[in-house]
């Protein structure tokens, strides 16, 4: 089984991590330990083999590097882009780059996006949900950047991140709630994506989203736009939404197929926050108990996302 594992981060050696900032005891030494993953390449390399896969789709979220306001300096996408670029260039077939991209910065992005798929052969975009306290991905800043994506058939990848109230409610509930609440934003943004009027603008848009949009998923299959997310919406209707398996629970795998279809559920694992160390075996096991052929397993596995990236 060929697994392309789509959802992973990486930042380089060259980037101070503030990702340990106001932790301390059990929490820091978690978050030393997945720096490494961050910042190595050889840590990197090494756990493509001890998983058992064949590639890795990387990202660079701002999120590792920003202060404590949130921001970063304004040229850090392009640098990030420039090196992403460098490396998965060195490693042909075995890792695959997302373009960091500000998705509310408008034309901007929407400039540095083209700049990263046709000058450094990035092979979409990686965009955070929400921006401040009132912006989601679908408001009209974030349009410029979509239609990009959609006008260069790179599909974006839209990640869940903190929200400073929701974690302050959640935090108390430990992992699972920290989980729950970066979920939600996830939630949020895909729900608006499909009840703002952004994919009427763009209606060729490819989206993915992590399980912990899943619940999103579930409740906009019912209702509204959201219907044409499902895997029987009439084809010029159709919202090319799709999913990760982090977390590799059969019964969302199955879910996930059955709505969305084979061909829109990708293999991640969220690497190295989540690290599988014999990733086939999981998933040969959750494919197993949901019932897929070895044609849907393959799909899933890394079919669909090296054609997703145009890399099949």
């Amino acid at each position: 089984m060929q697994i392309i594992d789509f959802h992973n981060h990486f930042m380089g050696p060259g980037w101070p991590l503030t990702t340990t900032a106001g932790l301390s005891g059990a929490a820091r030494q978690r978050w030393e330990r997945i720096n490494v993953g961050l910042h190595s390449e050889d840590a990197l390399l090494g756990s493509i083999e001890s998983a058992g896969i064949s590639a890795r789709v990387l990202n660079s979220p701002t999120a590792f590097i920003q202060d404590t306001d949130g921001n970063v300096p304004r040229d850090t996408e392009r640098r990030l882009n420039d090196g992403m670029a460098e490396l998965v260039g060195k490693h042909p077939g075995k890792l695959h780059g997302l373009a960091t991209v500000n998705a509310f910065s408008g034309e901007e992005g929407a400039r540095e996006l083209t700049r990263a798929v046709r000058e450094l052969n990035l092979r979409g975009a990686f965009l955070e949900s929400a921006r401040g306290n009132d912006l989601l991905l679908g408001d009209p800043p974030s349009r410029p950047v979509l239609a990009a994506a959609a006008a260069l058939g790179v599909p974006v990848f839209v990640h869940p991140q903190t929200d400073p109230q929701l974690h302050v409610r959640f935090s108390r509930t430990g992992p699972v709630g920290l989980r729950l609440a970066r979920g939600t934003i996830n939630n949020a943004a895909l729900v608006n994506l499909l009840e703002s009027g952004a994919f009427d603008e763009v209606p060729n848009l490819h989206v993915v989203v992590t399980t912990l949009a899943f619940g999103g998923i579930l409740l906009a299959g019912g209702f509204g736009d959201g219907l044409n997310i499902r895997s029987d919406a009439p084809a010029l209707a159709r919202r090319h939404i799709y999913v990760d398996t982090m977390g590799i629970n059969p019964a969302v795998v199955r879910a996930a197929v059955d709505l969305l279809g084979t061909d829109h559920v990708l293999a991640g694992t969220d690497w190295p926050i989540v690290e599988e160390k014999n990733l086939p075996a999981r998933l040969r096991k959750a494919f197993a108990h949901a019932g897929l052929s070895p044609n849907e397993q393959q799909m899933i596995a890394g079919g669909n996302a090296l054609r997703l990236l145009g890399a099949a």
